[in-house]
């Protein structure tokens, strides 16, 4: 039996890649407070932090679906993270933060963390782990940082930078699942939906 995918995120490089992979999903915004929850786990490593954000946000998204369809659905949810220097660092937010941020990480590396969390309305079965990718940046100078800042670019996104926009000329080199940089695992996805016994190939638009 063919699923439509739910995904559970307003990212927009999340709906890209799934779309580029010829699956264009519905959406719906879980609108979880991810600092609050953070804060409740707390201590906690980047990697189990970015599944149980993906679990919330996917979890609050099921409890609560407004989407008209009657059809069955694949719900993906999904939260990355950066881990540098011993931090998990999600949306700048500020060009302050995302300024300093940059300082530090110039020159430097660190794994991009993304959690996933799938579930399948018609069985109920769940699945959930993360893939992500070691990250290295360019010792760019404070004019490239201050230009890139004033892009707005890095404000909303995980470790203040994107693999596929105006700071991929800053990133030197990526090793590991380059998708998941860009906030999903395709390659995660499709052990999930093979697990649960659903072909990847019949997601396809």
């Amino acid at each position: 039996m063919s699923r439509t995918v739910l995904l559970a995120s307003a990212s927009i490089s999340r709906y890209s890649l799934l779309t580029n992979a010829g699956i264009t999903p519905l959406v719906q915004v879980s609108h979880v407070n991810e600092e609050e929850i953070a804060a409740t786990l707390s201590p906690i490593s980047t990697q189990k932090l970015c599944i149980a954000l993906a679990k919330a946000k996917g979890e609050s998204v099921c409890a609560n679906i407004t989407v008209t369809e009657d059809r069955v659905l694949l719900v993906i949810a999904a939260d990355s993270m950066l881990e540098f220097a011993g931090q998990s660092l999600g949306k700048p937010g500020t060009p302050e933060i995302a300024t300093a941020r940059w300082k530090q990480m110039r020159g430097k590396s660190g794994y991009l963390h993304t959690g996933h969390w799938v579930k399948d309305l018609v069985t109920g079965e769940v699945r959930s782990g993360a893939a992500g990718a070691k990250v290295e940046f360019a010792d760019i100078s404070d004019a490239e940082i201050d230009a890139y800042v004033a892009s707005g670019e890095p404000l909303e996104v995980a470790g203040g930078f994107t693999h596929e926009g105006k700071s991929a000329a800053f990133i030197t080199r990526m090793s590991g699942d380059s998708p998941a940089v860009g906030g999903i695992s395709l390659a995660l996805l499709r052990e999930f939906a093979k697990d649960m016994s659903i072909e990847w190939t019949q997601l396809w638009d």
